[in-house]
């Protein structure tokens, strides 16, 4: 009885796939997604992508929505190919967290739901910042199969 309780041991199936070498490649990917989509999306809408800019007061509009598709399409190419992963990874991760700060400052909301949608989507991406940070250690360690 005391061996099925054992929760600190990894069961065998999660261990295959984790170990499996694939998994690292898709996790990445599946990290980065939003990113390509992102960045391919802007590529195809240029006036959509500056008057994003725009809407949150970033001047001039067209540096940054270049600024933008480029980091977003280089960041996720560099996680992707397993080469400067750390470089990819900190690129995405301080443009998210900076994204956060000026597209999701609920601290300047009133209370409402508009409020209560900002803190959520802002705390989804310290997520992922903190998922960057994390394919960043395990890549250097070596264990993601990159």
């Amino acid at each position: 009885m005391t061996s099925l309780l054992r929760i600190d041991r990894t069961p065998s199936l999660v261990g295959k796939v984790l170990d499996f070498t694939p998994t690292g490649f898709l996790a990445r990917l599946l990290l980065v997604s939003a990113y390509i989509v992102g960045g391919v999306h802007k590529l195809g809408d240029w006036p959509a992508a500056v008057a994003e800019q725009a809407h949150f007061g970033l001047t001039p509009s067209a540096l940054w929505a270049a600024l933008t598709i480029a980091v977003e399409v280089i960041g996720a190419f560099l996680v992707l190919a397993g080469r400067l992963v750390w470089l990819g990874a900190g690129m995405l991760g301080v443009f998210t967290f900076f994204a956060a700060l000026v597209a999701n400052a609920f601290w300047a909301m009133p209370e409402g739901p508009e409020r209560f949608g900002a803190t959520n989507a802002f705390f989804e991406h310290m997520g992922l910042v903190g998922g960057f940070i994390l394919v960043a250690m395990l890549t250097r360690k070596g264990k993601d199969g990159a």
